[in-house]
């Protein structure tokens, strides 16, 4: 082989540039971005919003109760009725859940204590009208949470970019945070059981009908004969809800217990087999009716006692 042929194949084995990241229209001059880091840094955007409303919620259900209870034993529990006292309060339960919840995820205090300002700072502002007779307190609990959710976004979109700090956790705190789906459910049932009472017989129609809205959701319900198995449960459910209703009484309350019963053995069927539903929907639905269900067996016990 010659000279110039050897040349010739060296310049058709040179590789071809790599594309180019597109550039926006709009502004010609920045630099070029690429769309995929854009949409992954969205994604992580709205699911840490997620997880703070997560853990805000889990602050509620967990500290409400609390509070109650400590109202009535130190004889305050009107005083923290009280509107402007009540919004502060509900406040607080959600600032401890998301400073919880931040701080597992290593954000820094400085995150931490902009998120827990725009949980006050909504509520705090509408107290001024509040207290002059401007707006009501349902204005006053709806306002604040409505202003509540801008601010948390421009906190979050404020500290997108930050590095987490390290942190270590204990592997007991890892464990508890990886059963998450069964904390939110006991977190649910607290009050409950300071109060227990049996469920309406109709609430026993929610617990097919669950899987059956998920599963089509997600396409879930084309496998063998897994269609015909959430029909057959549904029809078993909806055939004891009828009967307790026509049954009333201590009979209806003992059918719907057993309902809400037999539903988290469903639920656990179906974390084993992975199949219609995320494990972690199985996991907190099996767990939430299995206290369901000793909440109202421990209401009908009282009840006959």
């Amino acid at each position: 082989m010659d000279n110039n042929q050897m040349y010739a194949d060296s310049l058709t084995a040179v590789p071809s540039p790599a594309p180019l990241p597109t550039e926006d229209p709009a502004h010609p001059d920045a630099p070029p971005t690429s769309a995929a880091p854009t949409s992954r840094g969205t994604r992580r955007l709205l699911w840490h919003l997620g997880e703070m409303a997560l853990a805000m919620v889990a602050g509620m259900l967990l500290l409400g109760p609390l509070w109650e209870m400590a109202g009535t034993a130190l004889g305050v529990a009107d005083a923290l009725a009280r509107p402007e006292i009540a919004a502060l309060v509900m406040a607080t339960n959600m600032t401890v859940g998301m400073t919880v919840g931040m701080r597992y995820r290593a954000h820094h205090w400085h995150a931490v204590g902009e998120m827990a300002a725009a949980m006050y700072v909504p509520f705090l502002l509408l107290l001024v009208p509040f207290r002059a007779g401007v707006i009501s307190a349902d204005a006053l609990m709806l306002g604040g949470h409505l202003l509540m959710i801008p601010a948390m976004v421009l906190v979050a979109v404020r500290h997108r970019h930050e590095a987490p700090t390290p942190v270590r956790r204990h592997p007991v705190v890892v464990a508890l945070a990886h059963r998450w789906p069964t904390g939110l459910a006991l977190l649910m049932t607290v009050d409950m059981w300071v109060d227990p009472s049996v469920l309406s017989p109709w609430t026993m129609l929610v617990l097919p009908g669950g899987y059956l809205l998920i599963g089509m959701a997600r396409r879930t319900l084309g496998g063998q004969g897994v269609l015909a198995t959430q029909l057959a449960g549904l029809a078993g459910w909806v055939a004891l809800t009828l009967v307790a209703v026509v049954a009333g009484g201590r009979t209806a309350a003992w059918l719907v217990a057993f309902g809400w019963l037999a539903h988290a053995g469903w639920d656990l069927a179906h974390h084993r087999n992975g199949r219609v539903v995320p494990r972690g929907y199985a996991e907190f639905c099996g767990v939430l009716d299995a206290a369901l269900a000793g909440v109202m067996v421990l209401a009908i016990l009282t009840t006959d006692a």
